[in-house]
């Protein structure tokens, strides 16, 4: 007799929780429960993903997972149908159970728009922003002939296609078009070969018409609100609600085992990028800051950002650690990778490395040589990553702007990135080569390296990778999901400073930066110059008053030479005065670059002594 699907409780009633993330290669499981008047993180197991042959039934992953809670506990969470629930009074089960996944390739999907740079782009942002890899953008204008079209569309077979184009009232005819290729191409679903192909049309809703007639009878058809119902306004929330409820419909009822999950749970089950995005708003809501986020795994890594309204997300599916460490190669080529490492290497050699990580995708660094690449390769895949966010977050295109005087330096609106990083306040790494650090100050130096922020910016690493649980929880309740992201998730490695000055604005050694910390009664003042970076111990939750001066060049968030004063926090790293130029540059003589990297590295204790002698001395 199969056990009934659990309801779902008020927050108040909620003090035990249980929740999962089913990735491609790991379970991962948490039990959060209230103490005293917060909620805290109790323990985590973790087990690996049985959504492949032979097991093909991820609940057996999730139960492996969830039994490793049950031991470290000595309480009972399972029965044969599944989860305990509500928890009894003898102490077994939880509250509620919840889950998150990007088993089996997570959720992949194609869009389509009239216009690539307007309403694809538009498109992309809402399949990206629901959790989805972007498989391809197809376009009238993408310069594809109809049949190259047609074959792309037939061969990738993604879970969903969201069609898009046109505003509301305007012409038909190339929506039309777009609906005609896909009716054409009679694709089948990735999953489940007897199901139509889900479709979401949000697009020209005079077209609404046309495009049943066309799609309606070959795939599942979808009507939601225009994407862009104006051209100067972009609505995203219904586009992606349907992508969540399409795929628990249809991407997770066909993939082994998920009709068991999904009946363990009052919670629609989420893709896992679609909620580490709601973990990054609500962190931004909480904090009352902008906050980027990304998370750098084997194969993609995702960046994440909230300014303001702007919420954005990207993949980039070729740039990871293992997987796919040989596009990094080929994406930032060899010289990038080489110029963050501190001793001479043969590229052959350098070539080699790489390509058995590729090889053996689960080994991790056994030497300092070693973790040295991993991390400088890191660096790259991060930069890269950004640079791809960067192109995509963006105000709407296609927009006609009247502009007074004062609105000529305004770059948002016309196509250009809204991200600014003299206004970020968060910046939060996640991923093994970040979060397991053997030294947390060399993943505060990965990301300062790889996202250069400018001004004031809190730094941190995500412990143990419980975003996607937190962002879940998030939907049911925001304030246990914030107490355990703040205490419990989130390492603070502490706050950076970073003067922005013009390229060229100074040379080495020239006067950057004064900051004046006030600790008691007494003040300290610290002159860092131009070229160098220091750390300056600030433990974690302590608060100072500070005065920062930058020289007339240079900007700290006030204009050019303006005094700041402001409130810093520490963290596990402290401050980190970094005064080596936005944008960063290296030394271009090879000798000269490797000291001057060594003189960062030896600053701010980021290797051991001895071994940073010896590269000193090889070098």
């Amino acid at each position: 007799m199969a056990k009934e699907k659990p309801g779902l409780q008020l927050p108040e009633e909620i003090n035990s929780i249980l929740a999962t993330d089913c990735g491609s290669t790991t379970t991962k499981a948490i039990l959060i429960e209230k103490v005293g008047d917060e909620y805290r993180l109790i323990v985590r197991g973790e087990a690996p993903t049985t959504v492949e042959a032979p097991f093909e039934d991820v609940t057996m992953g999730a139960r492996n997972a969830i039994r490793e809670v049950e031991e470290l506990t000595g309480r009972k969470l399972l029965n044969e149908q599944g989860i305990i629930t509500p928890r009894q009074k003898d102490g077994s089960g939880v509250d509620i159970y919840m889950s998150t996944s990007s088993a089996g390739g997570g959720l992949q999907m194609m869009v389509a728009g009239v216009v690539k740079t307007m309403t694809a782009e538009s498109a992309t942002r809402a399949a990206l922003g629901a959790g989805a890899i972007v498989m391809d953008v197809i376009a009238v204008d993408d310069g594809r002939k109809p049949h190259e079209k047609i074959n792309r569309i037939r061969n990738l077979r993604p879970d969903m296609i969201l069609l898009s184009g046109g505003v509301d009232g305007g012409t038909i005819t190339h929506v039309a078009q777009i609906a005609e290729l896909i009716a054409a191409a009679e694709p089948k679903p990735r999953l489940g070969t007897g199901f139509k192909l889900p479709v979401i049309f949000a697009g020209n809703k005079d077209a609404r018409v046309h495009v049943r007639n066309v799609l309606g009878e070959k795939t599942d058809l979808r009507i939601v609100d225009n994407l862009r119902p104006v051209l100067e306004k972009e609505v995203l929330g219904p586009a992606r609600e349907e992508i969540h409820n399409l795929f628990m419909e249809h991407v997770m009822a066909q993939a082994p085992g998920y009709n068991k999950l999904m009946q363990w749970t009052p919670v629609p089950i989420m893709p896992t990028p679609g909620a580490v995005g709601l973990a990054m708003q609500t962190a931004a809501k909480e904090y009352n800051t902008s906050v980027i986020g990304v998370d750098i795994g084997g194969a993609t890594t995702d960046v994440f950002s909230v300014f303001g309204e702007y919420f954005n997300r990207t993949v980039s599916a070729n740039l990871g650690m293992s997987y796919s460490i040989c596009n990094v190669l080929l994406e930032a080529g060899i010289k990038n990778i080489m110029r963050w490492i501190p001793f001479a290497i043969d590229e052959a050699d350098l070539r080699n490395r790489i390509r058995n990580k590729m090889i053996r995708p689960t080994t991790i660094p056994q030497t300092l040589d070693e973790l040295v690449i991993e991390q400088a390769i890191a660096r790259e895949a991060l930069r890269l990553a950004f640079i791809h966010h960067k192109s995509l977050a963006v105000g709407l295109k296609g927009i006609k702007i009247e502009r007074t005087i004062a609105d000529t330096f305004e770059q948002t609106g016309t196509g250009q990135t809204y991200i600014n990083m003299m206004e970020l306040g968060m910046l939060i790494g996640s991923g093994g080569v970040l979060s397991h650090a053997p030294r947390r100050v060399q993943a505060a130096m990965m990301l300062l390296d790889a996202f250069q922020p400018e001004g004031m910016t809190m730094l941190a690493v995500d412990s143990i990778f419980m975003m996607p649980q937190l962002g879940i929880l998030s939907t049911i309740h925001p304030k246990a999901a914030m107490q355990v992201f703040d205490r419990d998730c989130l390492i603070k490695l502490g706050t950076s400073i970073s003067p922005k000055g013009p390229s060229g604005a100074a040379k080495p050694g020239d006067p950057c930066v004064t900051v004046k910390i006030k600790r008691g009664t007494g003040e300290e003042v610290h002159q860092v110059p131009f070229g160098a970076i220091k750390r300056v111990p600030l433990g974690v939750d302590e608060k100072v008053k500070a005065e920062i001066h930058p020289s007339r060049q240079f900007d700290v968030g006030k204009g050019n030479g303006h005094t700041v004063e402001t409130e810093l926090q520490g963290g596990v790293v402290g401050v980190l005065i970094d005064c080596r130029g936005r944008p960063l540059e290296l030394p271009q003589n090879d000798r000269e670059r490797r000291a001057k990297l060594l003189e960062w590295f030896k600053s701010v204790d980021m290797y051991p002594e001895e071994a940073l002698a010896k590269y000193a001395r090889v070098g």
